[in-house]
Order: structure tokens, then sequence, then C-alpha cells
């Protein structure tokens, strides 16, 4: 299997706002940058939306190392809360529906075929990938915020 680092970030100007994600999938020498935004969204869904889109540009099953800053991503898979979600019909404690469920079953879909292992890091705190990626969502939520 190929092995590919993807580094993820979104950003979001007010929480709901506009919002945008980027993406870089670097595979040796070769690096892809992806993003795009939405007028109306959240951070939340922004940092899925940075992920499932890196996961679902590559063409065959890779080793993925991902890396991202965002706890929410990271937790709900590496601790198992996404996958107790989808056990329980997508609802939380007290009957609650779990929030962007159409975002964690694409999620899911699009990590099937591959091996992935989940990096968090701080973010804005000069990792250069993650640096890279929060200026590619800014930049797209900022062109998401004059489509309103």
């Amino acid at each position: 299997m190929k092995k590919v680092n993807i580094y993820t970030d979104g950003a979001c100007k007010g929480n709901p706002g506009a919002g945008g994600w980027g993406t870089i999938l670097v595979y040796g020498e070769h690096e892809k940058e992806l993003s795009g935004g939405e007028a109306m969204t959240t951070n939340n869904r922004m940092e899925l939306t940075a992920v499932i889109s890196g996961l679902e540009a590559l063409r065959e099953p890779c080793e993925i190392t991902l890396t991202s800053d965002s706890t929410y991503v990271i937790h709900s898979v590496t601790k198992g809360w996404l996958y107790g979600w989808q056990k329980k019909n997508w609802v939380k404690d007290r009957n609650t529906p779990v929030p962007n469920t159409d975002l964690w079953k694409r999620l899911l879909q699009a990590m099937e075929p591959h091996t992935i292992t989940w990096v968090w890091v701080r973010g804005h705190n000069g990792h250069p990938y993650n640096e890279r990626c929060d200026r590619l969502a800014v930049a797209a939520a900022e062109k998401a915020g004059t489509q309103v």
C-alpha cells in the first residue's frame, strides 16, 4: 500500500458562520492542496469536511497518517465514540441526536478502504502543514463569506 500523509484543518468566521477547510495530501515528494468553504456552517463541520475530502481524494487503499488539530474529529475516532454513535443509530445519551451525522457517515465510508493512524497536533503552534492548512481554510472561509 502507498503511504500517504494527510494534514487537515477547518475554520469558521463566527460559529455558525462562513466556514472553510484545507487539506494537504503528501505522497513521497508530491503534495496536493485541497480547500473549500460554505457560506453558513460550523467549525466542527469544516474540520470533518477537511478529513473526508482528503480521504475521498485517494483513488486506492492507502496506509495513511492523518494529522489534525481537531480533538472533535481525532477523539471521536480514536476513543471509539463514532462507533458507539453508529451502534446506537446516531443517538447520544439522553436520546439526543448526534450532530453532523451526515458527515460522520461519509467519514466512515471514506475510511473503509484505508489503514489510518490518527495524530493530533496543537493548532497554531508552528506545525508547518497545520499552519498551511489553516491558511487554506481561512482563505476558503473568507471567500465563502463574500458569497452570502
